[in-house]
Protein backbone atom coordinates (compact mmCIF):
# COMPACT_ATOMS: atom_id res chain seq x y z
CA UNK A 1 0.00 0.00 0.00
CA UNK A 2 2.57 2.23 1.02
CA UNK A 3 4.64 1.23 -2.34
CA UNK A 4 1.55 2.17 -4.29
CA UNK A 5 1.03 5.40 -2.80
CA UNK A 6 4.29 6.64 -3.02
CA UNK A 7 4.49 5.72 -7.26
CA UNK A 8 1.07 7.73 -7.40
CA UNK A 9 2.76 10.62 -5.18
CA UNK A 10 5.40 10.60 -8.04
CA UNK A 11 3.11 10.05 -11.28
CA UNK A 12 1.23 13.12 -9.49
CA UNK A 13 4.31 15.83 -9.30
CA UNK A 14 6.30 14.04 -12.28
CA UNK A 15 3.25 15.61 -14.57
CA UNK A 16 4.17 19.00 -12.66
CA UNK A 17 7.41 18.92 -12.89
CA UNK A 18 9.82 21.18 -14.71
CA UNK A 19 13.05 22.93 -14.70
CA UNK A 20 13.70 26.76 -14.26
CA UNK A 21 15.83 28.21 -17.11
CA UNK A 22 17.31 31.73 -15.82
CA UNK A 23 18.42 34.02 -18.52
CA UNK A 24 21.63 36.43 -19.25
CA UNK A 25 20.82 40.25 -18.27
CA UNK A 26 21.48 41.03 -21.49
CA UNK A 27 18.99 39.09 -23.61
CA UNK A 28 16.97 41.21 -25.77
CA UNK A 29 13.60 40.05 -27.17
CA UNK A 30 14.62 38.93 -30.20
CA UNK A 31 17.15 36.76 -28.44
CA UNK A 32 14.73 35.79 -26.51
CA UNK A 33 12.04 34.22 -28.40
CA UNK A 34 14.52 32.22 -30.12
CA UNK A 35 15.19 30.52 -27.06
CA UNK A 36 11.32 29.83 -26.27
CA UNK A 37 11.23 28.63 -30.34
CA UNK A 38 14.03 26.19 -29.43
CA UNK A 39 12.91 24.87 -26.91
CA UNK A 40 9.41 24.59 -28.01
CA UNK A 41 10.97 22.36 -30.93
CA UNK A 42 12.38 20.03 -28.23
CA UNK A 43 10.63 16.70 -27.93
CA UNK A 44 11.82 16.10 -24.56
CA UNK A 45 9.39 19.43 -23.30
CA UNK A 46 6.09 19.46 -23.33
CA UNK A 47 5.21 22.87 -22.33
CA UNK A 48 7.61 26.15 -21.93
CA UNK A 49 5.92 29.12 -20.01
CA UNK A 50 8.26 32.46 -20.39
CA UNK A 51 8.24 35.01 -16.95
CA UNK A 52 9.69 38.55 -17.51
CA UNK A 53 11.97 40.24 -15.19
CA UNK A 54 8.58 42.27 -13.93
CA UNK A 55 6.54 38.97 -13.56
CA UNK A 56 8.85 37.38 -11.60
CA UNK A 57 9.16 40.54 -8.99
CA UNK A 58 5.09 40.34 -8.84
CA UNK A 59 5.23 36.77 -7.46
CA UNK A 60 8.73 37.26 -4.76
CA UNK A 61 6.00 39.98 -3.04
CA UNK A 62 3.20 37.84 -3.08
CA UNK A 63 5.52 35.11 -1.90
CA UNK A 64 6.56 37.16 0.90
CA UNK A 65 3.64 38.86 1.75
CA UNK A 66 4.07 40.97 4.77
CA UNK A 67 7.98 40.90 4.32
CA UNK A 68 8.24 42.18 1.30
CA UNK A 69 8.76 45.91 2.63
CA UNK A 70 12.28 44.10 2.67
CA UNK A 71 12.08 44.88 -1.28
CA UNK A 72 11.31 48.70 -1.29
CA UNK A 73 14.75 49.73 -0.69
CA UNK A 74 15.55 48.16 -4.51
CA UNK A 75 16.87 50.86 -7.13
CA UNK A 76 16.22 48.22 -9.99
CA UNK A 77 14.93 44.76 -10.19
CA UNK A 78 17.62 41.79 -9.27
CA UNK A 79 15.45 39.13 -10.81
CA UNK A 80 16.75 37.53 -14.22
CA UNK A 81 13.67 36.49 -16.85
CA UNK A 82 13.46 33.19 -17.22
CA UNK A 83 11.65 30.15 -18.91
CA UNK A 84 9.98 27.32 -16.93
CA UNK A 85 10.03 24.08 -18.70
CA UNK A 86 7.85 20.84 -18.14
CA UNK A 87 9.33 17.58 -19.73
CA UNK A 88 7.88 14.48 -20.68
CA UNK A 89 6.85 12.18 -17.50
CA UNK A 90 9.37 9.45 -19.15
CA UNK A 91 12.09 11.27 -18.54
CA UNK A 92 11.39 12.41 -14.89
CA UNK A 93 14.20 9.93 -13.63
CA UNK A 94 17.41 11.95 -11.91
CA UNK A 95 19.93 11.02 -13.96
CA UNK A 96 17.53 12.27 -17.36
CA UNK A 97 16.52 15.08 -15.74
CA UNK A 98 20.33 15.93 -15.17
CA UNK A 99 22.08 15.24 -18.50
CA UNK A 100 19.04 17.24 -19.97
CA UNK A 101 19.64 20.48 -17.24
CA UNK A 102 23.16 20.44 -18.35
CA UNK A 103 22.41 20.17 -21.99
CA UNK A 104 20.18 23.31 -21.14
CA UNK A 105 23.02 24.98 -19.57
CA UNK A 106 25.34 25.06 -22.15
CA UNK A 107 22.95 26.86 -24.57
CA UNK A 108 24.24 30.40 -24.89
CA UNK A 109 22.41 32.57 -23.43
CA UNK A 110 21.41 30.63 -20.44
CA UNK A 111 22.62 31.63 -17.13
CA UNK A 112 21.48 29.09 -15.02
CA UNK A 113 19.46 25.81 -14.40
CA UNK A 114 17.75 24.93 -11.55
CA UNK A 115 14.94 22.06 -10.80
CA UNK A 116 15.55 20.78 -7.49
CA UNK A 117 17.99 18.07 -8.06
CA UNK A 118 18.81 16.61 -4.06
CA UNK A 119 14.83 16.53 -4.08
CA UNK A 120 14.51 14.31 -7.28
CA UNK A 121 17.18 12.37 -6.04
CA UNK A 122 16.08 11.40 -2.82
CA UNK A 123 12.43 10.69 -3.85
CA UNK A 124 13.53 8.18 -6.20
CA UNK A 125 16.00 6.46 -3.94
CA UNK A 126 12.91 6.10 -1.30
CA UNK A 127 10.72 4.84 -4.12
CA UNK A 128 13.87 2.16 -5.26
CA UNK A 129 13.84 1.61 -1.59
CA UNK A 130 10.08 0.78 -0.94
CA UNK A 131 10.08 -1.36 -3.82
CA UNK A 132 12.89 -3.96 -3.10
CA UNK A 133 11.33 -3.70 0.63
CA UNK A 134 8.20 -5.12 -0.95
CA UNK A 135 9.43 -7.75 -3.33
CA UNK A 136 11.59 -9.20 0.31
CA UNK A 137 8.70 -9.16 1.97
CA UNK A 138 6.26 -10.42 -1.03
CA UNK A 139 8.96 -13.17 -1.18
CA UNK A 140 9.24 -14.12 2.68
CA UNK A 141 5.51 -14.04 2.72
CA UNK A 142 5.82 -16.56 0.05
CA UNK A 143 8.30 -18.93 1.42
CA UNK A 144 6.55 -18.49 4.48
CA UNK A 145 2.37 -19.52 2.93
CA UNK A 146 4.42 -22.31 1.01
CA UNK A 147 6.43 -23.79 4.43
CA UNK A 148 2.40 -23.41 6.23
CA UNK A 149 0.72 -25.09 3.28
CA UNK A 150 3.49 -28.32 3.75
CA UNK A 151 2.87 -28.33 7.24
CA UNK A 152 -0.57 -28.08 7.26
CA UNK A 153 -1.12 -30.91 4.41
CA UNK A 154 1.51 -33.07 5.72
CA UNK A 155 -0.73 -33.40 9.54
CA UNK A 156 -3.59 -33.93 6.94
CA UNK A 157 -2.27 -36.79 5.28
CA UNK A 158 -1.00 -38.60 8.73
CA UNK A 159 -4.53 -38.44 10.02
CA UNK A 160 -5.59 -39.87 7.69
CA UNK A 161 -3.11 -42.67 7.25
CA UNK A 162 -5.46 -45.39 7.97
CA UNK A 163 -8.03 -44.22 4.67
CA UNK A 164 -4.85 -44.10 2.65
CA UNK A 165 -3.97 -47.65 3.35
CA UNK A 166 -7.12 -49.14 2.20
CA UNK A 167 -7.34 -46.83 -0.51
CA UNK A 168 -4.16 -48.42 -1.32
CA UNK A 169 -5.90 -51.76 -1.05
CA UNK A 170 -8.37 -51.30 -2.99
CA UNK A 171 -6.11 -50.08 -5.78
CA UNK A 172 -6.06 -46.29 -5.74
CA UNK A 173 -3.11 -44.82 -7.87
CA UNK A 174 -0.94 -42.50 -5.96
CA UNK A 175 -2.30 -39.64 -8.17
CA UNK A 176 -6.14 -40.28 -6.77
CA UNK A 177 -4.70 -40.18 -3.21
CA UNK A 178 -2.89 -37.18 -3.76
CA UNK A 179 -5.77 -35.14 -5.49
CA UNK A 180 -8.11 -34.47 -2.16
CA UNK A 181 -4.57 -33.18 -0.04
CA UNK A 182 -3.77 -30.41 -3.22
CA UNK A 183 -7.69 -29.48 -3.51
CA UNK A 184 -7.51 -28.95 0.36
CA UNK A 185 -4.45 -26.87 -0.18
CA UNK A 186 -6.23 -24.96 -2.66
CA UNK A 187 -9.32 -24.16 -0.97
CA UNK A 188 -7.30 -23.05 2.68
CA UNK A 189 -4.88 -21.01 0.34
CA UNK A 190 -8.28 -19.45 -1.40
CA UNK A 191 -10.25 -18.80 1.67
CA UNK A 192 -6.65 -17.11 2.96
CA UNK A 193 -6.47 -14.93 0.08
CA UNK A 194 -9.85 -14.12 0.36
CA UNK A 195 -9.84 -13.21 4.26
CA UNK A 196 -6.44 -11.27 3.45
CA UNK A 197 -8.52 -9.36 0.73
CA UNK A 198 -10.95 -8.00 2.94
CA UNK A 199 -8.85 -7.17 6.07
CA UNK A 200 -6.01 -5.07 3.32
CA UNK A 201 -9.61 -3.41 2.16
CA UNK A 202 -10.28 -2.51 5.90
CA UNK A 203 -6.69 -1.51 7.05
CA UNK A 204 -6.51 0.61 4.00
CA UNK A 205 -9.91 2.10 3.89
CA UNK A 206 -9.68 2.93 8.14
CA UNK A 207 -5.93 4.37 7.66
CA UNK A 208 -7.00 6.24 4.57
CA UNK A 209 -10.55 7.90 6.85
CA UNK A 210 -8.27 8.72 9.82
CA UNK A 211 -5.26 9.89 7.67
CA UNK A 212 -7.41 12.22 5.68
CA UNK A 213 -9.40 13.63 9.01
CA UNK A 214 -5.84 14.72 10.36
CA UNK A 215 -4.11 15.47 7.26
CA UNK A 216 -6.84 16.81 4.62
CA UNK A 217 -4.52 17.57 2.19
CA UNK A 218 -2.97 13.83 1.84
CA UNK A 219 -6.32 12.91 0.12
CA UNK A 220 -5.14 14.21 -3.03
CA UNK A 221 -2.13 11.86 -3.50
CA UNK A 222 -3.28 8.68 -1.76
CA UNK A 223 -4.16 6.35 -3.88
CA UNK A 224 -7.08 3.63 -4.02
CA UNK A 225 -6.45 0.54 -4.46
CA UNK A 226 -7.23 -1.07 -7.89
CA UNK A 227 -9.89 -3.55 -7.73
CA UNK A 228 -7.57 -6.16 -9.37
CA UNK A 229 -5.52 -6.61 -5.90
CA UNK A 230 -8.34 -7.82 -4.32
CA UNK A 231 -8.92 -10.46 -6.44
CA UNK A 232 -4.80 -11.21 -7.38
CA UNK A 233 -4.38 -11.84 -3.65
CA UNK A 234 -6.92 -15.11 -3.17
CA UNK A 235 -5.50 -16.69 -6.65
CA UNK A 236 -1.96 -16.27 -5.27
CA UNK A 237 -2.75 -17.54 -2.08
CA UNK A 238 -4.59 -20.38 -3.65
CA UNK A 239 -1.33 -20.95 -6.18
CA UNK A 240 1.00 -21.04 -3.36
CA UNK A 241 -0.71 -23.47 -1.26
CA UNK A 242 -1.29 -25.45 -4.51
CA UNK A 243 2.46 -25.18 -4.73
CA UNK A 244 2.88 -25.93 -1.07
CA UNK A 245 0.49 -28.89 -1.33
CA UNK A 246 2.44 -30.55 -4.46
CA UNK A 247 5.68 -30.55 -2.23
CA UNK A 248 4.15 -31.69 0.89
CA UNK A 249 2.57 -34.92 -0.78
CA UNK A 250 5.59 -35.61 -3.01
CA UNK A 251 8.12 -35.77 0.15
CA UNK A 252 5.81 -38.31 1.87
CA UNK A 253 6.88 -41.81 1.26
CA UNK A 254 3.26 -44.12 1.20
Amino acid sequence: MITLNMDSVIQRWAKNFGIVVYLNEDLNKKEENALKNRFLKDKDIIEVKYISKEEALKELHKTLGANALVLEGLDENPLPSSFELRLKSSLIKPGLVKNKAVQIERISGVDEVQYGEKWLSSLYTVSKTMKLGAIIIGGAIFIAITFITFSTIKIFFYRRKDEIETLKLLGATRSFIRLPFVLEGLIIGLLGGIISSLVIFGIYSFTSLKMTEFLPSINLVMASLPFQVYLIVPLAGAVVSVIGSFIAVGKIRY
